[in-house]
């Protein structure tokens, strides 16, 4: 969007000089806002369980200041779900959709094309096989679905908190530490077979929790976590801090919380920031707390996809 706007002033002699003036408006607020991390790259559109076209989250990006996007879609799951996108054929139209957008709008908005692909072993396909078949920019590899011994799944995810509970009571006999485990342990083999990208919402399994069933602070917790990280450090994934579950309501911290940034930030892992965006007014949603709570952890800078690969941007 351009503005044009007319300015004038007096001379030194008094005589009143008029000056036209243009400006890109998309521009300025790009100058101007007050958003530390200006990227997003975790996008749900109406292609999987998102609101709306990949269109609209463009354009509200631009108003939003950003300067780069990344759209991420469920990747099709071969099992009946309300959260996928539906099948290779639409996942060839998603792909052909958001190559379109990427270059309407080159010139306003860096847009990249990636896929959430869940990992459920057994089920799901392995990672490279999206990467062979289809012309990602990147990968979020992400556990929404645990998969436990009696091979039954344990949904950890979405706002209905009363699944997390039936999964935790009757599929693990209330055993806490067993399910949140086996959560942990799939996380782990994720990063370690698939090597994904970025790790998505890493303690996302805390979410329903509220304190009721453990503390993050008991010392089996943590150990699940740092095993986790180090399968991180390993492999050099990317950790994305994303903010959905403040925003939405659904957890008292980010993903990951606070300590766990810390003993990221020690450990030299590399993090991006995300607001998991699945309705096009969240497409910057908190991105300035997610950027404080990683300079509080004492992070510089975080990491943006570019044309170039993944680069460090300062914050």
């Amino acid at each position: 969007m351009v503005i044009a706007l007319l300015f004038y002033y007096r001379d030194p002699s008094g005589i009143l000089v008029f000056h036209f003036s243009c400006f890109n408006f998309h521009y300025l607020v790009r100058k101007i806002l007050l958003i530390v991390f200006r990227h997003n790259f975790h996008t749900h559109t109406s292609y999987c369980d998102g609101s709306s076209s990949p269109e609209a989250y463009v354009k509200a990006a631009l108003d939003a200041g950003l300067l780069s996007m990344g759209f991420s879609g469920h990747a099709p799951v071969p099992m009946e779900n309300g959260f996928a996108i539906r099948d290779d054929k639409a996942l060839k139209e998603y792909f052909s959709d958001i190559v379109s957008l990427r270059e309407a709008y080159r010139k306003d908005i860096a847009i990249y094309l990636g896929l959430e692909v869940d990992y459920i072993p057994g089920i799901t396909r392995p990672f490279g096989s999206f990467r062979e078949n289809w012309p990602l920019d990147y990968i979020i590899g992400s556990v929404h679905l645990v998969r436990n011994p009696e091979n039954k799944l344990w949904f950890i995810d979405g706002p209905d908190r009363s699944l997390w509970i039936d999964g935790l009571v009757i599929d693990y006999k209330g055993d806490v530490k067993k399910a949140v485990g086996d959560y942990y342990h799939q996380l782990c083999e994720m990063v370690e077979q698939q090597r994904p990208d970025i790790v998505g919402h890493l303690d996302k399994v805390k979410m329903h929790n509220h304190g009721a069933y453990f503390s993050e602070d008991e010392p089996w917790y943590k150990d699940l976590v740092m095993a986790c990280l180090h399968s991180v450090l390993k492999t050099g994934c990317i950790v994305e801090v994303n903010t959905r579950g403040i925003y939405k309501k659904r957890s008292e911290s980010l993903f990951p919380a606070p300590w766990i940034l810390k003993e990221m930030k020690q450990m030299g892992i590399a993090v991006t920031i995300s607001s998991d965006a699945h309705k096009p007014e969240e497409i910057a949603m908190l991105l300035d707390v997610g950027s404080s709570a990683l300079q509080a952890a004492g992070y510089s800078e975080a990491y943006v996809f570019t044309s170039n690969g993944w680069q460090a941007e300062a914050l």
